[in-house]
């Protein structure tokens, strides 16, 4: 619960709503607040703090919109202290399960699809397949804490034996251990789109909520084609990161490198 409210200073500059999200994210950086707690309602809180409500809301949606807050509508809604979000780094090639050991968080998965089906257009393509040819397809929920973050959904070769296989934990590490094709390079894509009702469900927001598109082709060290994803992040849950950096040019010829 939210502790005692900071008188607000007047005539500093420093506007009301500014304070009052200093306030907050002072309070939930210092554990007066934990995640999943729920903030007094609207009109209680801006009579303790002294202010409009048209000032307690312009706060909280800066908040909601740095993924500090989450709001949800209805009676037993409110705004709630969001869960920290778990840096994700796209740099190399580590799998979700990967991803949230780095974050010393386990991984879960929850699996709704594992199947042969004739491949699609865009799968054939990636994968290098005939249209119309078997693959797999393996669709899971995937969970970190106590919320579900991901909706993975992936393609592979028509791999012997593949969905007989523990599908839960790392399927990298099961492409790498029981075929030998470990996944080394990919090209991903990135697109923000808009939850629909089925996957809003799975992933336990409203529809129309947005979401982060990660389509990507991965690729074994030979070149040959391993895996074609359709994987949908929730970014309240979730930060992206890629490094880059500068690569010295080499020398002209004839010049030697400076030391």
């Amino acid at each position: 619960m939210v502790g005692t409210p900071p008188e607000l200073e007047r005539g500093t500059g420093v506007p009301a709503h500014t304070q009052i999200e200093q306030w907050l994210l002072a309070a939930i950086s210092s554990g007066e607040m934990a995640p999943g707690d729920r903030l007094p309602g609207e009109r209680e809180l801006a009579a303790r703090l002294g202010v409009s409500r048209m000032t307690l809301r312009q706060a909280l949606a800066t908040l909601e919109r740095d993924g500090v807050l989450i709001r949800l509508p209805g009676r037993s809604g409110g705004a709630f202290v969001a869960e920290p979000r778990i840096e994700c780094d796209l740099t190399g090639l580590a799998g979700f399960t990967e991803q949230m050991r780095r974050a010393h968080l386990r991984a879960e998965a929850r699996i709704l699809t594992a199947a042969t089906v004739p491949a699609p257009a865009a799968v054939a393509a990636a994968l290098g397949v005939g249209p119309g040819e078997p693959v797999h397809e393996v669709a899971r929920v995937r969970s970190a804490g106590r919320s579900p973050v991901a909706l993975e959904r992936s393609f592979f070769p028509a791999l012997p034996g593949f969905l007989d296989e523990d599908l839960g934990g790392s399927l990298y590490a099961l492409l790498a251990g029981h075929y030998g094709l470990e996944p080394r390079t990919a090209v991903e894509h990135l697109d923000p789109v808009i939850a629909g009702p089925a996957e809003a469900a799975e992933l336990g927001i409203a529809a129309g909520a947005p979401l982060m598109l990660i389509e990507r082709t991965a690729y074994a060290a030979d070149g040959s084609p391993v895996e074609y994803a359709r994987d949908l992040f929730r970014p309240d849950r979730v930060r992206l990161s890629v490094r880059s950096g500068v690569t010295a040019p080499a020398p002209p010829p004839g010049r030697a490198a400076a030391p």
